[in-house]
């Protein structure tokens, strides 16, 4: 068992390389005291959400580990403590990394320029990228080294512990930054008329604080969770195949993601005196080919492993790149042209563009999907669709350190506004922020992609092992009516938890913009910039609201599947999954390109086009914008967890379950 070791020990690697990484962003100044200031209100506010965030996290887990030892195994239940450690580590490191990134981003802008900024940002980003791939192995292939294959079914706890803690994050996150962001722009921008990020604006440092906890730390443990499932998913259905090599292939494939993720994030730092879009864009595409062939050496070096194995591998990796590249069509090109020019006509029509634009974003993702699921079934079966999902994730440390390199892009134009740097700073944080957001909507149209791919691996690995338990006695057809109902009941769960998440940040931003209006109203020369906002009061109704809220969509992602499991039988449970599969790809798909295409339509007016900032148009633009941001930032990513949540949980009560349930 001594090669299962390499896997935690690129794992290793990877973690040093990533303090490598943050030594090198931590080299460069903090800026002037007033920056450090913005910089460190910014830093307490996000560590503050965080710690109180793992701590109520902290006591869902403790519950479920109780669940799983009583009704499973000690392993299963040493598997979620693992799986929820290393989760909330990657998300806490790189938010850690990203605070400390965005201050030195701003100052490196004024004192060097845009190359030296960009250097800074996307290492700032590298960090989340190389510590999600590295815990990820250390994590997985620990415990299968530990636990070998007398107890398999153990990891699938790792997965559940990595689903829960992703779904807390995302979904806390997600609710604390778009209510602080709405509010700030809404009263901001179109009430007070005055900029973005204006240091008068009580809601900016809240804002700068959500892009950290929700676009940060709740998007890495999002992709953490969507990279160690699709692992899992393949070393379950390896299992009941009865082939070991096949069972470490996974953790193979994705130590080699590691090194090739590595290479592409070097080539990045060594383009970044070029222009910044070419530079990120050779990294995301330069390293799934590295991958690719070192995968094909690595295949045909294992006995047991067909060559069409690699093929799938390779079909995965090749999906993942063109969702990313339509995402990028459709967040950034003639569509959003066309939303910001609908702005002439006003509020009504920019959000008719939008939700046009996002409905039609969901067929081409879609139809690669089906594409991906069809190619590497006939290659390899089931089996084909796991590595294929592995092949998608395995490069996920590049892909992460350039959407993880948005926020800090972002909160460095925060705080050189804040801080008054001047036009000049502001021009190129503006740029790499522009360029974030594009970025960004890759980062999730690849994240959406991958984890539909996983949940679909995982979902296969449940209908593997039921199989095994009751033969041909299972079956998921439509010509059974418990099926249908399952698939009924699945399909009603996203749409469930995008009311749930969106009533939150309504509700949060509704609180966020009378707490703003009264503060410009009542703290005396505030508008004239006498006086300084209460930042705080906007980062604790932030705070309050994304704690409260992010409980209920957790317990019912959890609780559904054992109420549909242990009620209506392993049939239902199989039915629901597929139903809740097709309804959260199609709703994040929808919801992620159509918020995208917002933002950017809004930032298109701003950069003068169509009458430019303070214009009717402009107005306009940013209702649209303040719409797609709960759409594309909170209940779009909910959905890529939702559904991996259920189907993990699904798995892992897999042998506890009946054909029929109590009926």
């Amino acid at each position: 068992m001594m090669n299962v070791l390499i896997a935690p020990a690129l794992g290793i690697f990877g973690l040093v390389a990533a303090f490598v990484v943050f030594s090198l962003v931590m080299r460069y100044s903090d800026g002037t005291d007033q920056v450090k200031k913005i910089g460190d209100e910014i830093h307490k506010g996000a560590m503050k959400f965080m710690k109180t965030e793992y701590t109520y996290l902290l006591i869902f887990v403790a519950v479920l580990v109780i669940l799983v030892a009583t009704f499973l195994t000690i392993q299963s239940a040493i598997a979620v403590i693992v799986g929820a450690a290393c989760s909330s580590l990657a998300g806490f490191i790189g938010m850690y990394a990203a605070t400390k990134a965005n201050v030195r981003t701003a100052t490196a802008a004024q004192q060097d320029g845009a190359a030296a900024a960009l250097s800074v940002s996307f290492y700032g980003g590298s960090v989340m990228g190389l510590c999600v791939a590295s815990l990820g192995l250390i994590g997985l292939g620990g415990l299968f080294y530990f636990f070998s294959e007398s107890h398999v079914h153990a990891l699938e706890g790792f997965g559940m512990g990595a689903s829960v803690v992703a779904l807390f994050s995302r979904v806390g996150g997600g609710i604390f930054t778009k209510s602080a962001d709405v509010g700030a722009d809404l009263v901001g921008k179109i009430e007070a008329g005055i900029p973005e990020d204006d240091p008068r604006n009580p809601g900016v440092i809240a804002d700068n604080v959500g892009d950290n906890v929700g676009d940060v730390a709740g998007m890495g443990s999002d992709i953490f969770e969507s990279y160690c499932g699709s692992m899992i998913a393949s070393i379950a259905i390896a299992y009941t195949l009865g082939s070991k090599e096949m069972m470490m292939y996974p953790l193979a494939l994705t130590s080699i993601g590691l090194i090739a993720s590595i290479i592409g994030i070097i080539i990045v730092k060594l383009q970044s005196a070029k222009a910044p879009a070419s530079a990120l864009r050779s990294g995301t595409l330069l390293a799934p080919v590295i991958f690719i062939i070192m995968a094909y050496f690595l295949t045909n070096s294992m006995v047991g492993v067909s060559m069409n194995v690699w093929w799938a591998v390779v079909c995965g990796a090749v999906g993942g790149v063109l969702i990313g590249l339509i995402t990028e069509y459709y967040t950034g090109g003639a569509p959003v042209k066309k939303i910001a020019e609908s702005g002439e006509t006003g509020s009504a029509t920019v959000m008719i563009s939008g939700l046009s634009v996002g409905m039609q974003s969901v067929v081409i993702p879609i139809l690669v999907l089906a594409t991906i699921i069809l190619i590497s079934t006939s290659l390899s079966g089931v089996y084909g669709v796991g590595v294929a999902a592995v092949g998608m994730l395995s490069t996920v440390g590049i892909t992460m350190a350039i959407d993880a390199y948005g926020p800090v892009a972002d909160n460095a134009g925060g705080i050189a506004e804040m801080a008054g740097m001047g036009e000049d700073v502001r021009e190129i944080t503006d740029s790499l922020d522009e360029l974030g957001n594009t970025t960004a909507a890759i980062g999730k149209g690849f994240a959406i992609g991958a984890a539909a791919l996983a949940a679909l691996a995982i979902i296969s690995a449940f209908s593997a092992v039921v199989s095994l338990n009751f033969g041909e006695a299972f079956t998921l057809s439509l010509g059974q009516p418990i099926v249908l109902v399952g698939m009924f009941i699945g399909i009603c769960i996203p749409f469930l938890i995008s009311s749930i998440t969106m009533t939150a940040v309504g509700d949060a931003a509704f609180e966020m913009i009378n707490e703003i209006r009264r503060q410009f109203r009542e703290i005396a020369g505030l508008m004239e910039g006498n006086a300084d906002p209460d930042s705080e009061k906007c980062v604790e109704i932030a705070t309050k609201a994304a704690l409260k809220k992010m409980m209920l969509p957790g317990v019912i992602a959890v609780a559904m599947p054992a109420v549909v499991g242990f009620g209506l039988g392993a049939m239902a449970l199989g039915g629901m999954l597929a139903g809740g599969l097709l309804g959260c790809v199609a709703l994040a798909l929808f919801m992620a390109n159509a918020g995208g295409a917002w933002d950017n339509a809004k930032k298109y007016v701003e950069k003068g086009n169509l009458g430019g900032k303070g214009s009717d148009t402009h107005a306009a633009a940013v209702v649209g914008d303040t719409v797609g941001d709960p759409f594309k930032d909170t209940s779009g990513p909910s959905m890529n967890i939702l559904i991996n949540v259920m189907a993990i949980v699904s798995l892992v009560i897999a042998p506890l379950l009946t054909l029929n349930g109590m009926l």
